[in-house]
């Protein structure tokens, strides 16, 4: 556990140690804020379940999907049958549809036992044990933030990488958003805290950070430093030990060319890029309240890869905004087809209650909507598999991960991320050394599909494969010792052919992506 400060939190209920858990729906600001709250509880008392039925389920929402409801309503529906035998159990809810609803949750889920919102997660113990004592359901939502969340213990579940918030909250007014209502101004953290805890991630191991903020490339807008951003991403990539910055999201209007220069000057700051696109058509951009049009959009692409000729760039579009033609749409796909992304989220526009957008006339019906979306995807995933079979032959390190190959104990792979953030599974050759999560290896791509790239072994001068240990992968074996009693390094160095068929070998995981991390079970992308 990586702790930047602590508060004074109330200790949980006599008698063996509460059990928690914590489900997290929506983006990497939500799984970063859980990890707030895990580490808030874990400060508190209580210890993680660890796959066993928990005494309190803390369930932290997002506002933004569609389902966003259906999901935590269908969720809570399931845990009043477990409470009802489960002596002693109790429900939280907070986040984004927490701050969004209020007092709606209790009403529908009367057996919740404390709903909290996005400005006091820190509240969290506090509220759990008031609820116990008495005897009924806690309500807390605030309107401005209380405490900024990275000052809160933090319980981070990888030891390799880390995200580290720079900002909370937006000063945009997207008319399809509901994220500035529910997390307020933007609110910037001072570079020395920031700082600071990158280099305490660092010390205990990690090598790769993350930089977040709903609008991340205007940090510095609060402190009146147009340049702040760039000047950010400098010092955290001279951090020694270092060796992976990340950020998401920003927003084109406010992206400067300082970013693109520090991002091509500094060797830590990885060739990747998120940049939102949501429409290629300049009037539905307007009707966003998108304060750029597509061909500035384009003209940051074009300079991005001029610093960067092997940068992968990635995007968010939305599909069936209000008033949407199909000359709109048109241009949506132009923007697509000229810019290559290596990826893109795409979702269906549906109406937020709360939004401008959503009492705009001209709704478009759900069956256009998803015409236009199956189109889109099709031409999106044709470029993925085009730009993805450009990166065959190439020598690429991987940051080995946890929880990213879903099928790798089946096809005796291991994955992890390339600098570019692409995906890559690979496989050990027979007899070679096999990676600790943390651990960089050097691979030939040698086949790619959409939405990943593989590096099979194989023989003769293509043939490559390396493997560096890492400060990071001595922090995984010292946390595999830790918690399962396995000898520091006593898998690492074993021939593959001895090696049970598996990858992970008991540490919690979490999926370290940067690229937002959406729901993979419903029907959008």
């Amino acid at each position: 556990m990586t702790t930047v400060a602590t508060t004074s939190i109330p200790s949980p209920v006599d008698g063996p140690a509460r059990t928690y858990e914590v489900r997290t729906f929506g983006c990497q600001m939500n799984v970063h804020d859980s990890e707030r709250l895990s580490g808030s509880l874990e400060a508190a008392g209580y210890v993680a379940a660890d796959g066993a039925e928990a005494d309190i389920v803390v369930i932290n929402t997002c506002a933004v999907r569609e389902n966003a409801d259906k999901k935590l309503y269908g969720t809570l529906g399931t845990l009043a049958g477990l409470k009802k035998k489960h002596e002693g159990m109790q429900i939280a809810v907070g986040g984004c549809l927490a701050q969004k609803d209020k007092d709606v949750i209790l009403d529908r889920a009367p057996w919740v036992d404390v709903v909290f919102g996005t400005h006091n997660m820190g509240a969290l113990p506090t509220l759990l044990e008031r609820a116990r004592h008495n005897d009924e359901a806690q309500l807390e939502i605030l309107e401005a933030l209380d405490v900024f969340p990275s000052t809160l213990p933090t319980k981070r579940e990888s030891t390799y990488s880390g995200w580290v918030s720079i900002s909370v909250g937006c000063n945009n007014t997207c008319t399809f958003c509901i994220v500035p209502s529910l997390r307020g101004k933007e609110k910037d953290r001072r570079p020395g805290d920031i700082l600071a805890e990158v280099g305490a991630l660092v010390d205990d191991g990690a090598v790769e950070v993350t930089l977040l903020g709903q609008n991340v490339n205007s940090y510095g807008v609060e402190f009146g430093d147009r340049l702040a951003f760039g000047k950010l991403l400098r010092a955290v990539g001279a951090i020694p030990g270092l060796e992976r910055v990340r950020f998401t999201s920003p927003h084109p209007a406010s992206f400067t060319d300082d970013v693109i220069a520090a991002m091509a000057e500094t060797p830590a700051v990885m060739p990747q890029l998120h940049m939102p696109l949501q429409s290629g058509s300049d009037r539905v951009l307007r009707a966003m309240r998108r304060s750029y049009r597509s061909e500035k959009f384009l003209g940051i692409i074009d300079r991005v890869r001029a610093a960067m000729p092997d940068a992968a760039i990635s995007t968010d579009i939305i599909v069936g905004f209000p008033g949407e033609t199909e000359d709109d749409f048109a241009e949506t796909l132009r923007v697509v087809e000229r810019s290559r992304f290596a990826s893109a989220f795409t979702f269906q526009y549906s109406v937020r209650p709360g939004t401008p957008a959503g009492e705009m006339a001209d709704q478009i019906p759900k069956a256009v909507v998803q015409e236009r979306f199956e189109r889109l995807t099709a031409v999106q995933d044709r470029i993925s598999a085009e730009e993805n079979r450009r990166q065959v032959g190439r020598p690429v390190e991987v940051l080995v991960a946890t929880g990213e190959g879903r099928k790798d104990a089946s096809t005796h792979r291991l994955s992890g991320r390339a600098e570019d953030s692409r995906l890559v599974h690979f496989e050990v050759p027979t007899g070679a050394a096999v990676p600790r999560p943390g651990d960089v290896v050097s691979v030939r791509i040698t086949d790619a599909a959409p939405f990943y790239l593989l590096a099979d072994a194989v023989e003769g001068p293509e043939s490559l494969y390396e493997v560096r240990r890492t400060r990071a992968g001595d922090a995984w074996d010292a946390a595999q010792a830790a918690s399962c009693g396995v000898p520091s390094g006593g898998d690492a160095t074993r021939p593959s052919s001895a090696r049970p068929a598996r990858v992970s070998l008991g540490l919690p995981t979490l999926r370290v992506a940067t690229t937002p991390i959406y729901s993979t079970t419903d029907d959008l992308r």
